[in-house]
C-alpha cells in the first residue's frame, strides 16, 4: 500500500507538498526531479527546442497559419493520447483504440448520408458504439484474464473486417455535414475567442486561489501563493498569447481574411479540463492510480479493481470515437483504413513522450497535449522542410525511443529514492 499512496503522491504533488516560499517550493521541485519525478518537463524542453529548430530553419513554421494548422492537425491525436491515459495508469495496452475511432468515425458518417440522421444523433451513436467496444475489451481483460495485448489486438484486426465491411474495398463515405465538418475548419468569432479565454483563466485562477484560502483556512498542506501566482500567470501568457495568435488574420489572400479560435480547440480543452478533474480531485481518479501502483493493494484497501479497469478501457474507446470524428472532420472523410495507421502510434507516443509512464500508476491528462503538440509539431516542422516522409518516421520513433528510456530511468531513481 505504501508503494501506491508514494506513487499516487507524485500525480497529487500539488495536494502534498507544502514549502514556505518560493525559493523552498524551487528546491522541492528540483529535489523531485533529481529524484526522478520529471513529469511532463522532458516534453516541454523538447517542444520549445523543436519550435526553436523549425522555426531557424524555416521562416514559415512560426507564422499565425501554420500555428493555427499545427493545433488543429493535434487535436485527434491529443484526443486519442488522452483517452489512453487511464489504460497506461493500470498497467494496460489498447491496441485498437485508433481502429475502433475509424469505425465510430465510420458509423457516425454512414448515420448522417445513408439513414439521414442528424449530427447530433449520428454523433452520440458513433460514441456510444465506442464505448461498447472498451465495454467488451474491459470485460475480456479484467473479468475472463485475457492480456490486454492479445485482446486488443484481435479487435485491431476485426474492426477493420467491420469498417471494410461496411463502406466497401477501396470506397469512402464524405464527411460533408456543416457542423462536424466545421469543427476543424471554421473558427470561432473574434469577440468570442477573447471572451472565451478570459472566463478560462479568470475561472481558473478562481478556483486556484479559493483551494488555497480553503486549504491555509483548514491548516492544510498548501504550496506557497507566489507559486499559485506564477502558474496563473503562466497559464495566461500561453492562453493569452495564443488567443492573440490565433485572432490575427492568418489569409494569404487578402480578399479572404482568415482569423479566429478554430472550434476544435476549445473542444479539446474543455475535455483536458474535465479529464484534469476527474483524475485528480475525485476517488475514481485516486483509484485508477492506486490500481495502477499495486493493485492488490489496492483490492485489498476495498477498491473495486475489475470495475476500474474496464472503466479505463470504456474511457479509452469512448475518447477514441471522438478522436475518430474529429480526425474525419479533419480529412473530410471516413475510409476502412481510418484509423488503422499510425494514429495509434501516434497517441501512445504522446502520452508517454508527455510524461505517462508504460509501467502504470503515472501520468496524467496534460501529458496527452504536451506528448501530441510534439508528434504534430515533428511532422508539420518536417512537412515544412520538404523532409522524405521516412524522415518523419525516423525522428518520431527516436524521439519516443528517448521518452521511453527518460521513463524508465526515472522509474528506476524514483525506486531508488524511495518514492514508487
Amino acid at each position: 500500500m505504501t508503494s501506491q499512496t508514494q506513487v499516487a503522491d507524485s500525480d497529487f504533488a500539488i495536494d502534498s507538498k507544502q514549502s514556505a516560499s518560493l525559493a523552498d517550493a524551487a528546491r522541492d521541485y528540483i529535489g523531485r526531479v533529481k529524484g526522478g519525478d520529471m513529469g511532463s518537463l522532458p516534453a516541454v524542453a523538447g517542444l520549445v527546442v523543436l519550435v526553436i529548430v523549425f522555426s531557424f530553419a524555416n521562416d514559415r513554421f512560426l507564422s499565425t497559419l501554420n500555428i493555427a494548422n499545427l493545433f488543429t492537425q493535434a487535436a485527434a491525436i491529443c484526443v486519442l493520447a488522452m483517452g489512453l491515459i487511464p489504460v497506461l495508469l493500470v498497467g494496460e495496452i489498447d491496441l485498437s483504440a485508433g481502429v475502433a475511432g475509424g469505425m465510430s468515425a465510420c458509423i457516425t458518417a454512414l448515420m448522417i448520408v445513408d439513414q439521414g440522421q442528424s449530427w447530433f444523433i449520428a454523433v452520440l451513436v458513433g460514441v456510444a458504439v465506442g464505448a461498447v467496444l472498451g465495454l467488451v475489451i474491459g470485460l475480456l481483460v479484467a473479468r475472463l484474464g485475457i492480456p490486454s495485448f492479445v485482446v486488443t489486438l484481435a479487435f485491431f484486426l476485426a474492426l477493420q473486417g467491420v469498417s471494410l465491411k461496411l463502406i466497401g474495398a477501396g470506397g469512402s463515405v464524405r464527411v460533408a455535414d456543416p457542423v462536424i465538418r466545421g469543427i476543424t475548419i471554421n473558427n470561432l468569432a473574434v469577440g468570442l475567442g477573447w471572451a472565451l479565454a478570459f472566463l478560462t483563466l479568470a475561472a481558473y485562477a478562481a478556483t486556484t486561489l479559493l483551494r488555497y484560502q480553503r486549504q491555509v483556512k483548514g491548516g492544510l498542506q498548501h504550496q506557497p501563493l507566489s507559486v499559485l501566482l506564477l502558474k496563473i500567470g503562466g497559464i495566461g501568457v500561453i492562453l493569452l498569447g495564443a488567443t492573440f495568435l490565433l485572432n490575427t488574420n492568418r489569409s494569404l489572400n487578402p480578399n479572404f481574411p482568415i482569423s479566429g479560435v478554430p472550434y476544435v480547440l476549445p473542444l479539446v480543452g474543455v475535455l483536458l479540463i474535465f479529464w484534469t478533474f476527474i483524475y485528480g480531485r475525485t476517488a475514481f481518479g485516486r483509484h485508477l492510480y492506486a490500481v495502477g501502483g499495486n493493485a492488490e493493494a489496492a483490492r485489498r484497501a476495498g477498491i473495486n479493481v475489475l470495475r476500474i479497469r474496464v472503466s479505463a478501457f470504456v474511457i479509452c474507446s469512448t475518447m477514441a470515437a471522438i478522436s475518430g470524428i474529429l480526425a474525419s472532420s479533419y480529412t473530410g472523410k471516413v475510409s476502412p483504413s481510418s484509423g488503422a495507421g499510425n494514429d495509434l502510434l501516434y497517441a501512445v507516443g504522446a502520452a508517454v513522450i508527455g510524461g505517462t509512464s508504460l509501467f502504470g500508476g503515472k501520468g496524467k491528462a496534460q501529458d496527452a497535449v504536451v506528448g501530441g503538440l510534439v508528434i504534430a509539431t515533428i511532422a508539420n516542422g518536417l512537412g515544412l522542410l520538404n523532409q522524405a516522409s521516412y524522415i518523419n518516421f525516423l525522428v518520431t520513433g527516436g524521439v519516443l525511443l528517448l521518452a521511453a528510456s527518460v521513463d524508465a530511468i526515472s522509474r528506476r531513481r524514483r525506486s531508488a529514492a524511495g518514492i514508487g
